[in-house]
């Protein structure tokens, strides 16, 4: 394995548990507050909206690295 791609894994993979770790955080989120977000106070429903967006974000990124290590041939 080249080291660039050795490379891209290995960022491939930090974004994988950065991604489980901000959905750890919605789940903990979310069980604080009885599963449901209208139960949550206006603060930790905006803790909850960032939270999604830095993960969708992630996502996202994952997306494009898979892209990159899996181009369609």
């Amino acid at each position: 394995m080249t080291n660039d791609i050795l490379q891209k894994v290995e960022k491939y993979d930090e974004l994988v548990q950065q991604y489980h770790a901000l959905d750890g955080k919605i789940d903990t989120l979310l069980h604080n507050h009885q599963g449901y977000s209208e139960n949550m106070s206006a603060t930790a429903m905006q803790e909850y909206r960032s939270l999604a967006r830095e993960r969708n974000e992630v996502f996202n990124a994952m997306r494009a690295m898979e892209q990159v290590l899996f181009p369609d041939d």
